[in-house]
């Protein structure tokens, strides 16, 4: 299994990458094309991935034998809110994901928190569920300029 490590403010630019190689090489088939361009560049234009990253808790899933090389990311903020969780295309079904996203919620657990929530895309939402999230409800938001769907996601961790 390839190795967690704490995000740094240093990774910053390795993020954009991996939140961009992750919509455009997945979301092919489930977002129309207008979706996943102003998705995968809203990363590098928005100043808020880079404000969340340092007022959060955030954990890389590394290469195997190299920790500079990050496959996927996730990030708390607050510390009852699963913000961020991206992976690249080439380190999919890996099992990062789902390390991850346990990862998070031991850590919001262990921050006192009895629940952990979400906003999940159509990416995200099957791994959560397989890992107990329930839907509360389903809604469509503006983001990057485009209409999207997505589902308020939440899990009780008591």
């Amino acid at each position: 299994m390839a190795c967690l490590r704490p995000l740094q403010s240093t990774d910053l630019d390795q993020l954009v990458r991996v939140y961009r190689d992750a919509v455009l090489s997945q979301a092919v088939g489930l977002y129309t094309p207008e979706q996943i361009a102003a998705w995968g560049e809203h990363a590098g234009r928005d100043p808020g991935l880079r404000e969340a990253l340092l007022r959060g808790y955030g954990l890389a899933s590394c290469a195997m034998g190299d920790d500079a090389i990050i496959e996927a990311f996730a990030l708390l903020e607050p510390d009852d809110r699963l913000s961020l969780l991206y992976c690249r295309g080439r380190a999919g079904r890996q099992g990062r994901g789902r390390a991850l996203v346990q990862a998070m919620e031991e850590e919001s657990r262990r921050r006192g928190c009895q629940h952990i929530r979400t906003e999940a895309s159509q990416l995200s939402q099957p791994l959560l569920l397989r890992l107990g999230w329930r839907v509360e409800r389903e809604e469509t938001v503006r983001f990057a300029g485009e209409w999207f769907s997505r589902w308020r996601m939440i899990k009780d961790l008591m």
